[in-house]
């Protein structure tokens, strides 16, 4: 099969534009969550359950991606996972108590990791096709669209708006923008005697390793954006203000590492990138623990951000390379770093109530070095050859 060049680079920007989607959504929802918890009465605990269903109902249906695009082929399915996501922004805000505020968030994070598997799969194949690094871009795009969601969204909650119109009236303008530009992915279907791939499956051995480095960068990213601004303030005894500041600028660095990420990849490649990204987190881990101020801690915390941004989009581009379905094992991958990312608040929060805060940021910089470690097992082969690709309608 020939690639046409231009349809490819064409998809590219489709995709992108689909991971700016997802990431409205994400941003969207987080800004209204005092709205949601008043709304539907609960407490800081039972909020903090309802929480934990996203990353629940996305580990329980992101297997299933594949199957949907071998079915349905990725332009159709893609377009459909998109659709079922953005509409599930909706849910939540209607919810009038705990136990249909699980519910709601179940599906939202069930749509939310099949539309992220579909997404990325489909990332990696226009990756391997213009034989350049796109990955990085594309999750450096879905922080763009993270920071333009959360802006409506701000804006929304200022004005009094509720969360039920603007939810409702975001996912209808999303959901019609993610239907447009899916037009414009490329449209892939299987052989006709290759088989479906199982429903439920664990992923290869090589996707476990590659998502063990995920689980290291996530791990280090929930820590630091759910307590960084608690560690300036409670070890550094920092105002709420510049406390604030260490969490904004963690994430600003994140996203500008992760845009400009592709020219680096390409140049060094990924296993000589994700070493340094592991040695830049693991000195601003250390530049945390020992901050004597907090210009220090926030110079630490911006270097974490710096070292981990690309971490997980060259771990996904990996697990796509790995042989076999891409979408399975980018889910296995994915399924392990959701988990990271569900776990990491609590496992530090129980770390700094035995011990201290500090502690717990030491063991953020030991798994940044981990980084340093293991990178070389997203050294893994390109898989497709001509009849394993598929065709392309």
């Amino acid at each position: 099969m020939t690639d046409d060049t231009t349809l490819v680079k064409r998809s590219r920007y489709a995709v992108a534009a689909v991971f700016c989607v997802h990431g409205s959504v994400t941003g969207s929802f987080a800004t209204r969550v005092p709205w949601i918890q008043e709304h539907a009465g609960l407490s800081a605990g039972q909020l903090g359950l309802a929480l934990a269903f996203p990353a629940l109902g996305a580990a329980l249906m992101m297997p299933l991606a594949a199957r949907v695009s071998h079915r349905f082929g990725t332009r159709t399915a893609l377009r459909g996972l998109l659709a079922l996501w953005t509409l599930a922004l909706i849910l939540p805000s209607f919810a009038p108590g705990l136990l249909t505020l699980c519910a709601a968030l179940l599906i939202y994070g069930g749509t939310a990791g099949m539309a992220d598997v579909a997404m990325n799969a489909l990332g990696v194949e226009i990756e391997r096709r213009l034989k350049k690094s796109i990955m990085s871009g594309l999750h450096g795009l879905w922080s763009v669209g993270a920071l333009i969601g959360s802006a409506v969204g701000t804006i929304a909650a200022h004005a009094n708006v509720s969360a039920q119109i603007h939810h409702t009236v975001a996912a209808v303008v999303l959901t019609i923008v993610g239907a447009v530009v899916c037009q414009f992915v490329l449209n892939l279907h299987p052989e006709e005697d290759e088989e479906p791939p199982a429903r439920f499956a664990l992923p290869p051995k090589s996707a476990l390793l590659i998502g063990a480095v995920g689980f290291c960068a996530v791990f280090a990213e929930g820590a630091s954006l759910d307590w960084s601004a608690v560690y300036l303030r409670d070890i550094l005894d920092s105002s709420a203000g510049v406390a604030a500041g260490a969490t904004t600028g963690f994430a600003l660095t994140m996203a500008i590492a992760r845009i400009t990420g592709d020219a680096v990849v390409d140049r060094f490649g990924a296993v000589r990138t994700v070493r340094a990204s592991g040695v830049i987190a693991t000195l601003g881990g250390l530049l945390v623990v020992v901050a004597p101020d907090a210009i220090v801690a926030m110079i630490g915390f911006g270097l974490i951000g710096v070292g981990i941004a690309v971490v997980v989009p060259l771990a996904f581009a990996a697990a796509g390379r790995t042989g076999g379905n891409a979408s399975q094992a980018i889910a296995g991958v994915a399924t392990i770093t959701y988990a990271s990312g569900l776990v990491a608040p609590s496992i530090i929060g129980g770390i700094a109530q035995a011990s201290s805060l500090t502690m717990s940021f030491i063991v953020v910089t030991a798994l940044a070095a981990g980084l340093a470690v293991f990178a070389r097992v997203l050294a893994t082969r390109p898989a497709a050859t001509a009849a394993t690709e598929g065709r392309q309608n």
